[in-house]
């Protein structure tokens, strides 16, 4: 069995114990991950602290072209990178070698980026200059649904600001991101990059670290809410991404066969684990009944399974806690609408949901007005285009949302009332390293990906010159 490090200033070092990871496709143990202690986090916050002077002065050519070569490694550790990825997640091997394509790609996108100096004013009485400085020691914590992308779009834009890092990863998915240690390990300075592993325990003690300047976390609103907590002795800077419950709307000039591949697709991508997957479709009566028909087809069509199966084309959920969750909101769905496709959950090891389809169902039940995070898709009908959108946006929740409609400029007027960080057009769940992803209401705050993302991970500094003070003293 492999063995795993820890990366604690530069070398890779086993954990005061050890804990098992589970194949959540069977339930057996797939591997052995060590875990850090207390002792060994305050180990690796001083060495990122050390660490942070040498490298925030290091040139930015210097810090691109460490990252250019990180994107290289992940480029030739890509096969073995999504061998434990399929293992400790469960998605199937195109998702999962996807998942790792999109960190390459995430990796040279910010390799090319740059910090330059903004000048606001220049007039003959002064110059005013915005600069970008970094923060200090940065601690990245991950969630489970894509760990090895999470890892690397937090990582990328930290270092290349001239900050240093802590990563955490979720205690059922570490082994990626152990992997990812053995990347940078010989590739950045010693403490640059420092990677531990908790089972739930270290995580209040990294958050109101003192020597901590920001933490940058995706995951639950909840644990979000948690993190500010901590946080505030010390003022931390913080990006939160965190929970949704994105709405779809679709009018009533569709065709529901154009339409159904890319929401049945958004809607049950990684089996719906996805912040930003479509998890409420509401559908005009007009087309209802024949888009729900298109959806269930499809979901009757799929083949959950293990990820390791060539044939399985969506994999388990995650982990135990999350399964035991979404069998609760099956019951739910099960008494407040009525399931079209999936539903019965196979008696057998493993984590394995069918994908479920339920209409009929309103707003006030769990499934709608929750998170179900997992693969079951709540289909509400409406009449009224006006109460809909009220509908949609009557939620805590406000990471992303999306409109379906043949006409671009009534898609366009419904967008602009839909209160989310992002709301897709004929799509859903798109992104890209260069397209910024602000969240709304409580999915969080602050901004990843794309010039704005980069930015918040670093101090702006106004440097402001008075430019007429040499003339006068002649």
């Amino acid at each position: 069995m492999t063995n795993y490090y820890l990366l604690i200033d530069g070398q890779g070092v086993p954990g005061d114990r050890d804990m098992e990871v589970i194949n959540p496709a069977n339930e057996t143990v797939f591997a052995h991950c060590p875990l850090a202690s207390r002792r060994q986090l305050e180990q690796a916050v001083a060495a990122a602290k050390r660490a942070f002077a040498g490298w925030s002065r290091t040139a930015l050519s210097e810090r691109q072209a460490n990252l250019r070569q990180t994107a290289d490694a992940i480029h030739a550790s890509a096969e073995r990178i999504t061998e434990v990825l399929i293992g400790e997640q469960g998605k199937p091997r195109a998702q999962a070698a996807a998942e790792v394509g999109f960190a390459e790609m995430f990796c040279r996108y910010f390799a090319e980026q740059t910090l330059d100096v903004e000048v606001r004013e220049d007039s003959t009485e002064q110059c005013i200059e915005i600069h970008r400085r970094p923060l200090g020691v940065v601690a990245a914590i991950m969630p489970w649904n894509f760990p090895f992308l999470i890892s690397v779009y937090k990582m990328a834009p930290a270092l290349l600001a001239g900050n240093t890092l802590i990563l955490k990863p979720a205690p059922t998915t570490p082994l990626t991101t152990l992997v990812l240690s053995e990347i940078v390990r010989d590739i950045f300075p010693a403490g640059v990059v420092n990677v531990i592993t908790d089972n739930n325990d270290l995580g209040p003690h990294l958050t109101n670290h003192p020597d901590i300047a920001k933490v940058s976390f995706t995951g639950s609103t909840s644990t979000g809410k948690a993190i500010m907590k901590n946080a505030a002795s010390s003022l931390k800077r913080l990006t939160l991404e965190l929970g949704g419950n994105d709405a779809a709307i679709v009018l009533d000039d569709v065709d529901p066969r154009q339409v159904a591949a890319g929401i049945f697709g958004a809607a049950f991508l990684n089996s719906g684990q996805v912040c930003i997957s479509l998890k409420r479709l509401y559908v005009h009566e007009s087309v209802y009944d024949d888009l729900c028909s298109q959806l269930a087809g499809m979901a009757q069509c799929a083949v959950v399974g293990d990820g390791a199966d060539p044939e399985t084309q969506f994999g388990p959920v995650q982990n135990k806690a999350q399964y035991q969750k979404i069998c609760r909101y099956m019951e739910d769905a099960r008494n407040n609408g009525a399931i079209i496709a999936g539903g019965d959950i196979p008696d057998q090891p493993g984590y394995i949901v069918p994908l479920t389809v339920v209409r009929d169902i309103e707003d006030g039940a769990a499934v709608v007005d929750e998170e179900p995070f997992g693969p079951i898709l709540p289909i509400i009908k409406y009449r009224d285009l006006d109460e809909v959108i009220e509908r949609a946006n009557n939620s805590p929740y406000g990471l992303g949302g999306s409109v379906w409609s043949s006409d671009m400029n009534r898609a366009r007027q419904v967008a602009a009332r839909i209160e989310s960080g992002t709301v897709w057009i004929n799509q859903h769940c798109a992104f890209g390293p260069n397209i910024p992803f602000p969240p709304a209401k409580q999915s969080g705050i602050g901004v990843e990906w794309g010039k704005e993302g980069l930015e918040e991970f670093t101090a702006m500094k106004v440097i402001n010159i008075n430019k007429a003070f040499g003339a006068s003293q002649h």
